[in-house]
């Protein structure tokens, strides 16, 4: 399971806590704690953290818990601005074209020095290299496009759940 999907369910963990979310989405959080070992191991956590400070005796200042609260949503806040954009996106789109051209520009220089040194129709070598790397790389990059459609359909499936 990705690491966004479990931050997103710790923050759904630490809002239960707080007592700030609906019943379908507390359910929804118990099924997934029945399966996740690290998911678990937070609550599990929290809960100790929790029960260490209600054995405080001492009074803490009333603006201590909106700063606290307030720092979470900042954080939370920066975590979702941390996605990547649209002009990110196409800057490693751009660099992949120029990364998959300029290995496979390599490649058939690489080919014609090993049919050199082998001995072998230059023909056949960049007939291989075509087939077993070049036209994959170029499968792969068309799938670049795709990255941030699929990225979003996460987030909103994700969002949707919870």
């Amino acid at each position: 399971m990705n690491t966004e999907l479990h931050e997103s369910f710790q923050r759904l963990i630490d809002e239960s806590l707080a007592g700030a979310i609906s019943a379908e989405k507390e359910r929804f959080l118990r099924e997934h704690l029945d399966t996740c070992a690290p998911c678990q191991e937070y609550l599990s956590a929290s809960n100790r953290v929790i029960a260490s400070l209600e054995g405080f005796s001492f009074e803490v200042n009333p603006t201590l818990n909106a700063r606290v609260l307030a720092s979470l949503r900042l954080r939370a806040q920066q975590l979702q601005a941390a996605q990547p954009g649209r002009r990110r996106w196409l800057l490693i789109s751009l660099a992949a074209v120029v990364l998959t051209m300029g290995g496979s520009f390599v490649d058939l220089q690489f080919g014609r020095l090993i049919a050199a040194v082998f001995d072998i129709q230059r023909t056949q070598v960049q007939r291989g290299l075509l087939a077993f790397w070049i036209v994959p790389s170029l499968c792969v990059l068309l799938l670049f496009p795709l990255l941030p459609l699929l990225s979003k359909a996460g987030t909103h499936r994700e969002e949707r759940i919870l």
